[in-house]
C-alpha cells in the first residue's frame, strides 16, 4: 500500500509538470481507486482533468465516485457526453450514477443519457432520479440478486450467476413471489447444503422471519437507524405493496452518518449551511455570519443586563460575571448534546418530554449545589465577604438547574416541530443562557442586598 505523503504527491505534481505520461502511470495505475482518488483531490485543479484520462477505462468510474465534489465537476467538465456515460452509467452501480448525473444541467443530463449503451442502467438511474433526496429510495441501488420462491434451486443457481455480475458485493439473496414483493431471504448455506435436490423449490428454503425492509418513500435516517439496530449490511427497499425495488448497502448508510455527523458539527459551531473549506470567501461567510449577528446581540443584550442594574454600588459582582456566564453556557451545550445525541439514536423521543426534564432537574440540582458549596467556600477564602459569596453561590446554582432544564427543553421542541434538534447545541443555547444568567445573577444580588 502506497502512503499518500506531501513528498509523494510533489513527486506526481512534478511529472505532471514535465509531462512525463508513462512515469505518471507507473507511479498510480496498481493504487486503490480510492487513494487515486485522494491524489486528485489534492492536484491543481488544472491537473485533475489531464490526470484522470491516463487512467485505464476500468478504473475510471470508481475513482469518479469517490473524489470530492468539485473535483468531480471539474472532471465531468472536460468530458465529452459520451465518455461520461461511459464512465458513469455504463461503468458504476445505479445508486453512485444516480448521484453524479443527478448534479449535471438539464441539457447535460439528457445528452448523457442517449449516449449511454445500457437503457436499462438508464431506466434505473431515471427511477432513482425520481425520488426525492433524503429518501431511502435516493440511497438505494436498483442492483441485487432475488429469486422466485417457487424457481427450483437448480433454476435459482443458474439465476443468480447471472444477476450476481451486476453488483459488486453479494450480501443477500433476496425472495419474492410472481408479483415482485418481498417474501423472504436465501442464504447460500442454505441453497448450496440444505435443500433435497436441486428440483427443491426455493420457497422452502427461504427465511421468512424478522424480514427488515424500508419502504422507498422512508428518510434515510431511518435507513441509518434500522442497519444499526439490527447489524445490517444491507437492508431491502419496497414500494407501498411490497414490491421489492432495490437495496441500500453498509456502505451507503456509512455515508450518511458521516454527512449528519458534519451537519449536526456545522449547527453546533454555528454555521448555518453546509459548507466545505474549499468554498468561496462568499458562502463560507453567509453560512457562518447568521450565528455571528446573533452573538453579537446577545453579546449586547448581555450589556444591556449589566447596565440595568446597580452595579456601581457592587464593583465586586463584575468579577464573577465569566464565570456565571461560561458556567450556564457549559451546563446547557452538555445537556442539549446528550438530548441531541439520544434524539439520534432513537433513545429518547418527544413523548417522553417530562421524564427527560425531571431527570435533567435531578442532575441540575446535584452538579448546581456541588459547584455552588465549592464557589462559596472559595470566594470565603479568597477574602470576599459573605454577601457576596452568598450572591455567587445561589446564583451559580440557579443558574445550572435553569441551563439544564433549558438545554434539554429546547433540542426536544425543535424535534417536535420537525427542525434539526443540532442546532440547539450551538450558539443560541450559549447565547440565551449568558444573558438569562446574568439576569439570575443580578437578580438575586439585589435581593440579597435589601436584606443585608
Amino acid at each position: 500500500m502506497q502512503e499518500i505523503t506531501k513528498e509523494y504527491l510533489d513527486e506526481i505534481q512534478t511529472l505532471i509538470e514535465q509531462g512525463e505520461e508513462r512515469s505518471l502511470v507507473a507511479h498510480i495505475e496498481d493504487l486503490h481507486e480510492t487513494d487515486i482518488a485522494l491524489i486528485l483531490n489534492q492536484l491543481r485543479r488544472e491537473d485533475v482533468s489531464y490526470a484522470y484520462r491516463l487512467l485505464k477505462d476500468d478504473i475510471r468510474p470508481a475513482v469518479l465516485a469517490d473524489v470530492d465534489d468539485e473535483v468531480r465537476e471539474e472532471i465531468l467538465s472536460s468530458l465529452s457526453s459520451k465518455e461520461i456515460a461511459e464512465d458513469v452509467i455504463d461503468g458504476l452501480e445505479s445508486d453512485d450514477a444516480a448521484d453524479i448525473i443527478g448534479s449535471l444541467p438539464s441539457d447535460k443530463m439528457m445528452e448523457v443519457m442517449s449516449e449511454a449503451k445500457d437503457k436499462e442502467s438508464v431506466s434505473d438511474v431515471l427511477s432513482l432520479l425520481s425520488y426525492p433526496e433524503g429518501s431511502a429510495g435516493a440511497l438505494m441501488a436498483k442492483e441485487l440478486v432475488k429469486v422466485e420462491e417457487t424457481w427450483s434451486v437448480a433454476t435459482a443457481i443458474k439465476e443468480i450467476r447471472v444477476q450476481s455480475q451486476e453488483i459488486e458485493n453479494l450480501y443477500t439473496i433476496y425472495v419474492v413471489n410472481s408479483f415482485g414483493k418481498l417474501t423472504g431471504r436465501l442464504s447460500l448455506q442454505n441453497l448450496l447444503l440444505t435443500a433435497a435436490s436441486t428440483r427443491t423449490p426455493v420457497g422452502e428454503l427461504k427465511d421468512d422471519e424478522n424480514i427488515i425492509s424500508i419502504k422507498a418513500k422512508e428518510k434515510e435516517e431511518l435507513v441509518v437507524s434500522l442497519m444499526e439496530r439490527y447489524d445490517l449490511v444491507a437492508l431491502p427497499v419496497t414500494d407501498d405493496n411490497g414490491i421489492l425495488l432495490g437495496r441500500i448497502t453498509i456502505d451507503d448508510a456509512v455515508d450518511v452518518i458521516i454527512e449528519e455527523a458534519e451537519r449536526d458539527y456545522q449547527l453546533a459551531s454555528g454555521i448555518s449551511e453546509d459548507v466545505e473549506s474549499y468554498d468561496s470567501v462568499w458562502t463560507l461567510t453567509r453560512a457562518r455570519l447568521p450565528w455571528l449577528l446573533i452573538g453579537l446581540g446577545g453579546g449586547v443584550g448581555g450589556a444591556y443586563v449589566i447596565g440595568a442594574f446597580d452595579i456601581v454600588s457592587n464593583p465586586e459582582m463584575a468579577l464573577f460575571i465569566p464565570l456565571i456566564a461560561a458556567m450556564g453556557g457549559n451546563v446547557g451545550v452538555q445537556s442539549s448534546a446528550i438530548v441531541v445525541q439520544g434524539l439520534a439514536t432513537s433513545s429518547i423521543n418527544t413523548s417522553n418530554i417530562a421524564t427527560r426534564l425531571m431527570k435533567e432537574l435531578s442532575v441540575g440540582l446535584l452538579n448546581g449545589v456541588i459547584c455552588a458549596s465549592i464557589i462559596f467556600i472559595v470566594t470565603l477564602l479568597l477574602g470576599f465577604d459573605k454577601a457576596l459569596s452568598t450572591t455567587v453561590g445561589i446564583s451559580l446554582l440557579c443558574v445550572i438547574v435553569f441551563a439544564a432544564l433549558f438545554g434539554a427543553f429546547i433540542p426536544l421542541m425543535l424535534e417536535k416541530r420537525k427542525i434539526d434538534p443540532a442546532l440547539a447545541t450551538g450558539p443560541f443555547i450559549t447565547t440565551a443562557n449568558d444573558i438569562i444568567g446574568l439576569i439570575i445573577y443580578f437578580s438575586v444580588g439585589s435581593f440579597i442586598s435589601t436584606l443585608l
